[in-house]
């Protein structure tokens, strides 16, 4: 991904703009390389120069600024903190700012109008499990990494105008405890809310919460019943599970390992393609800077830069992601993306076979995009893979899965 995308300004074809153009052009291609040698600075504990280019890069950085000057102020904030060993006490200050839900719904949608990644893994995850569970009357969805539950709402909806009435619906929503003496808090109010669309589209609805640590999850806590029609959903989270470089059966395996167990009629499984959970610190650096470059240039392109929303999508959730990677270590980095295909070897490896989404869904998924999203947003697939991503760079893939 070049950088240099991010610097365009809108300037007339006249000489003038196309100055300014060069020079924005050359302090952008300086942020980039500033940010290496800084973050090389700091791997070689060399404080003096680490220092001096934190300097210049804070003078030539801001939120507020386009997306490159963006860009390298949270990347800053994550040198700045991994330079002071602050890194774990910063990310946790980060996580205890409450966003209100508010607010994260106005910044999602933003986020859904002017990118569709999570339009299309709805679409393509919720159209799966609607075709492939037609025949059940009872349906139970195992939800790990649910969250504020956003992509239930439509589904509800469409269930509820299923040929031939509505199943019984059962979500068990999973995730990781919050902070604080109210751990499930979040996922049961997921829940309430849940239940809350349910009865509107008079839909039969239970709720089940789980906050705990995932691989401490046995297949008995999820009270799986006989004729149900079973369903994991996991989306873009199992990034933060521990890999093999903290523990020697990681809680990627545990966590496959009990969804294998769980036994469920489909698997749908999206990722976070990213390389930069590398453990060797410069390496992760360059990954993450070019996964975020991405990310940021495509926010520049497509919302305005004093939408208060975006402000918020790329402080509290890029912004603390990318603090997260930069400036923490061992258990406290829980940012760990791998690629798709580094995942399609464990989901083989724990015992899965892959089911190919159904055509229709894939050039459906093409068709919207290319209708409704700017042109540099791609749709494609790779080994029964839809892959998602910006101006080349692929960012999500989700795949569909079964034990074997």
């Amino acid at each position: 991904m070049n950088m240099q995308q991010n610097g365009q300004t809108k300037g007339s074809g006249g000489g003038k703009g196309r100055d300014k153009k060069q020079n924005r052009k050359k302090q952008v291609i300086d942020l980039r390389t500033l940010l290496i040698s800084c973050a090389q600075a700091i791997a070689a504990d060399d404080r003096r120069n680490a220092n001096e280019l934190l300097k210049q890069i804070k003078l030539h950085s801001s939120p507020f600024g386009d997306g490159s000057q963006r860009l390298a102020h949270y990347f800053a904030h994550g040198l700045e903190a991994r330079l002071a060993g602050t890194g774990s006490q910063m990310h946790k200050a980060l996580l205890s700012q409450r966003t209100t839900m508010t607010d994260y719904l106005k910044a999602y949608y933003t986020y859904l109008a002017s990118a569709p990644f999570r339009k299309i893994s709805n679409f393509a995850s919720n159209k799966t499990i609607m075709m492939k569970s037609q025949k059940s009357m009872r349906l139970h969805i195992i939800d790990f990494g649910i969250l504020y539950g956003f992509q239930w709402p439509t589904f509800i909806q469409r269930l509820a105008e299923r040929e031939g009435g509505p199943p019984k619906l059962r979500i068990t929503g999973i995730d990781f405890p919050q902070p604080g003496f109210r751990p499930a808090e979040r996922i049961e109010e997921t829940g309430r809310r849940l239940a809350h669309y349910a009865r509107t589209f008079n839909v039969p609805f239970e709720y089940n919460a789980i906050a705990q640590k995932w691989e401490t999850i046995r297949a008995e806590d999820l009270k799986i019943e006989k004729d149900e029609f079973v369903v994991v959903n996991c989306l873009y989270r199992s990034k933060n599970l521990l890999d093999e470089t903290m523990l020697a059966e990681s809680s990627r395996t545990m966590v496959l390992n009990l969804i294998r167990k769980i036994n469920p009629d489909i698997f749908i499984h999206g990722i976070v393609n990213g390389a930069y959970g590398a453990p060797f610190f410069v390496t992760r650096f360059r990954e993450v800077l070019f996964h975020f470059s991405a990310l940021f240039d495509m926010l520049e392109t497509n919302i305005p830069r004093d939408k208060p929303e975006r402000l918020l999508i790329e402080r509290d959730i890029f912004g603390r992601e990318a603090m997260n990677v930069i400036a923490c270590e061992g258990w406290e980095r829980v940012e760990r993306p791998e690629t798709y295909k580094q995942w399609q070897v464990r989901n083989l490896r724990a015992g899965f076979i892959q089911i190919p989404f159904d055509r229709w869904i894939m050039d459906t998924a093409r068709k919207k995009v290319k209708a409704f999203y700017h042109k540099d947003y791609i749709i494609d697939e790779d080994s029964q893979w839809l892959l998602m991503g910006w101006k080349g760079r692929i960012i999500y893939a989700l795949s569909c899965w079964k034990p074997v």
